[in-house]
């Protein structure tokens, strides 16, 4: 079901940014698997995926520093520094090899995706970019995109180490706008948690939340624009009517 707080103008939009762990793909099992082969490497028990999967959405050195705190039974900023560089070389070295081990887009996914690029291509449809800009770090996020397909339909895939900030600061999602001349008001943010929706208000631009993602919950208290409960309701909330 579509719910509409603000209606986006689907006719001037020109640049179609997407979040990925969550929006685009389910990668809970890859990412919670990772996290806790690298807790076991540091002598740290295991941790429940729940509670992993909900640590996803502010790249991924702050997702192993959370699991350690968690596992370790301390305070985030208590966090042993070595400890944290070792166990987080070893995720990231870990993640590599197996980021599609289970990861796969969402039902609907490519399909909305060839239809959102397909309007672009259409005579008399308004001329659009694709991209994804995401807190995953850039190697493992455009090996996943190209090995599921993803990535013929975007322009650009920015990472959390694309930039020397993340999201929710808009220097990625503003860098995008200037790379494919859109403004604020031609752009729209899609993505399934409270870090997609204010990087989308911190840059002006349109939000659109997904609530099939990670981060759902977050949406409550930050409302998108425009809320969808499957990829399929993207094509229809962004087609000019």
């Amino acid at each position: 079901m579509i719910r509409v707080f603000r209606p986006i103008p689907a006719a001037q939009l020109k640049l179609l940014v997407f979040d990925l762990d969550g929006t685009l793909i389910d990668s809970a099992q890859d990412l919670c698997n990772s996290v806790n082969a690298a807790l076991e490497e540091s002598g740290l028990p295991h941790l429940p995926d729940p509670a992993i999967a909900g640590f996803v959405g502010n790249g991924a050195p702050l997702l192993m520093r959370r699991a350690l705190a968690m596992a370790g039974n301390s305070a985030i900023d208590q966090v042993n520094e070595d400890l944290f560089n070792k166990a987080y070389a070893f995720f990231l070295q870990y993640y590599r090899e197996h980021k599609l081990d289970f990861t796969y887009a969402y039902d609907g996914v490519l399909d909305a995706l060839k239809a959102l690029h397909e309007l672009h291509d259409a005579p008399s449809g308004p001329s659009r970019i694709m991209a994804v800009l995401t807190n995953k770090p850039v190697r493992p996020a455009r090996g996943i995109c190209e090995g599921l397909g993803l990535a013929d339909y975007l322009l650009h895939i920015y990472g959390g180490d694309s930039f020397p900030v993340k999201k929710p600061d808009p220097l990625g999602l503003r860098t995008l706008m200037e790379e494919t001349g859109a403004r604020p008001d031609q752009t729209v943010m899609i993505g399934d948690s409270k870090v997609d929706v204010e990087t989308a208000r911190n840059a002006g631009t349109w939000s659109l939340g997904c609530t099939f993602g990670f981060g759902p919950q977050t949406l409550v208290d930050n409302p998108p624009d425009v809320l969808v409960d499957m990829p399929s309701e993207w094509t229809q909330a962004l087609t000019p009517a």
